[in-house]
């Protein structure tokens, strides 16, 4: 007996492939990680405060779920039709943005002006940039590359700049950095101007030294500074890192075992969240962090492997789009966490604390999975039963 959705599929004159199975386990895989690694690391202290040592781990729970029903949804949902939705999505983001900067609604946390707080929920609207931006320039990329069209301005990039713009104000340079690059990446793999590309890039740079003594604020600068010597401030500014970095040593080839992480118990702060791959290193060691690499690289694989089989142009600059958004995001948290980039705050998708990353994360991956199913037209008009 036949599955229902190929039935469908076939009455409606389209037959469709199963979904990337491979892409889906990895993706389980990760999440199934963050669980144990946020319990592992979340635990002591929350005992320590007498409270339930699983509370960070139930909230992150409930942020799946509603992730998951997110990849249902848009696992089954045709990406052809999301174009039509980019106005709306646009307009929300931009609008709860510019609300975490202007407005009593956004929530300080750590200096940083990032979350919004609606109905006793937070939210961090930065993350829900990363698949508006992916939408809009898959659109405005999907027939050409120019960059001086005024009907592609109006539509995807001034409403990026606002996006990038306001993301700034919050502070939050790493999902500008993380942003800016997604764009580049699509503009390119579109068949962007290679000359115009590294024309770009010279302005860039030249317009990031400016910045260095103009624009960037002194945290951003401190950071820069005790990135390559952290024993300059092993108190302040480089103290995350140092500990991140014991962390990495104590825990060798094979690791300390799990939850016998020594630099959670208070030593190593935001241990769940920005830093917490220094706990599966510490624990887990070598291997494990082979592991998470091995995982994501993987990811990265299979997505473009999607986009290089998919037919349509749009179908795969959005896989590009999604897949390099979050392997970038991946890369940027590891690399901080082992001292290769300079502190930012990024989490690890799929396995850090916050429910924003994860339900973000979640749903592009459903754009994915609904890219890699195969669309075959039939031949025949009678349908299979």
């Amino acid at each position: 007996m036949s599955n229902p959705n190929e039935t469908q599929s076939r009455v409606q004159g389209v037959m469709l492939s199963p979904a990337d199975k491979t892409l889906l386990t990895v993706v389980m895989f990760l999440v199934i990680i963050g669980f144990l690694a946020i319990f592992s690391a979340t635990a002591p202290k929350c005992h320590s405060d007498g409270g339930n040592p699983a509370q960070f781990l139930l909230k992150q729970l409930g942020c799946f779920v509603a992730g998951f029903i997110g990849l249902k949804f848009f696992t089954n949902y045709d990406y052809k039709k999301l174009a039509k939705w980019n106005m709306i999505f646009m307009l929300a983001i931009v609008v709860v943005l510019a609300l975490v900067d202007f407005t009593p609604l956004g929530v300080m946390v750590n200096g940083a002006k990032r979350w919004i707080s609606i109905l006793g929920f937070q939210l961090q609207p930065s993350e829900f940039a990363k698949p508006a931006v992916v939408l809009l320039l898959a659109y405005a990329f999907k027939d050409n590359s120019a960059l001086f069209d005024s009907r592609k301005w109006l539509s995807a990039f001034v409403p990026i700049l606002l996006m990038i713009g306001f993301t700034y104000m919050q502070p939050n340079l790493s999902m500008v950095i993380l942003l800016l690059a997604t764009s580049v990446v699509m503009y390119l793999c579109a068949g962007g101007s290679m000359k115009l590309f590294f024309s770009l890039v010279g302005v860039g740079i030249a317009g990031l030294i400016t910045a260095a003594a103009t624009v960037i604020k002194p945290y951003q600068m401190q950071r820069l500074k005790t990135w390559t010597n952290p024993e300059i401030d092993p108190l302040g500014a480089g103290y995350n890192i140092i500990q991140s970095l014991i962390a990495f040593a104590s825990g060798g080839l094979s690791g300390a075992g799990y939850g016998a992480s020594i630099q959670k118990m208070s030593y190593l702060p935001e241990c769940h969240t920005d830093f917490i791959f220094a706990v599966i290193a510490e624990e887990f060691g070598f291997m494990g962090c082979m592991l998470i690499i091995g995982l994501f690289f993987t990811f990265i694989h299979r997505g473009f492997l999607i986009a290089a089989r998919c037919s349509d142009m749009y179908g795969k600059l959005l896989a590009v789009g999604l897949t390099f958004s979050i392997g970038f995001q991946a890369f940027m948290n590891m690399a901080v966490a082992s001292s290769f980039l300079p502190t930012t705050g990024v989490p690890l998708p799929f396995i850090s604390y916050g429910g924003s990353s994860l339900i973000v994360s979640l749903w592009m991956v459903g754009i994915l999975l609904n890219i890699s199913k195969k669309r075959i037209k039939k031949i025949r008009n009678q349908a299979y039963v």
